[in-house]
């Protein structure tokens, strides 16, 4: 499937205004923030469940991309895809601080606890993404394929997999990991 001219041209505008803001403009800045700071906002709060800490997340995301905007390659992703990533990775540093802090449990244990909600997985393959993302999967065997669609989309743990599958959770676990690595690849293109 094509991408729309619309979504080719905004992708384009983003992708400009970040080579801006790597020259330090910080209208540049101003600008994408005002076309992707709801979605990366969304990201943060939906990692961290609540709204200061998600807001103080997504501070550190401008201030991350205002200093690194120069690492940005549209020939590796897309921009909103890379913004997404910022926005995800903050927030789950963020996370695995603030348990440290209280003691609570890590967060890969949080792996084991499907959600019911839409996850960011779902929201980052929206728009110019969605076309890309579904192409990219059809690319991987069925068992991949599969598993990170039940794992990413359906909320699944990777145990319920392996239990569905009558496979051992660390063989899920690997088609998971691989198929994973083949999408980034694939989106990377």
């Amino acid at each position: 499937m094509r991408v729309g001219a619309a979504e080719l041209g905004a992708r384009e505008r983003l992708a400009s205004a970040l080579r801006r803001v790597a020259e330090k403009d910080a209208a540049a800045l101003e600008e994408v923030y005002a076309a992707t700071s709801a979605k990366l906002f969304g990201i943060c709060l939906r990692i961290l469940k609540d709204r200061e800490e998600a807001e103080d997340a997504l501070q550190e995301v401008y201030v991350k991309v205002w200093r690194s905007a120069a690492s940005f390659d549209p020939a590796r992703a897309s921009p909103i895809t890379w913004l997404a990533t910022l926005a995800r990775n903050r927030a789950i540093d963020n996370l695995r601080s603030s348990a440290r802090s209280r003691g609570t449990e890590p967060i890969e244990a949080g792996l084991e606890m499907p959600d019911s909600q839409k996850d960011a997985f779902s929201a980052a393959s929206e728009g110019q993404d969605r076309v890309r993302l579904a192409a990219c999967i059809g690319e991987l065997d069925q068992h991949q394929s599969s598993a990170i669609r039940s794992a990413f989309l359906d909320g699944a743990t990777y145990n319920e997999l392996a239990e569905r599958s009558k496979i051992p959770l660390g063989t899920m676990k690997s088609w998971i990991r691989r198929g994973l690595l083949r999408l980034r690849e694939c989106l990377g293109r």
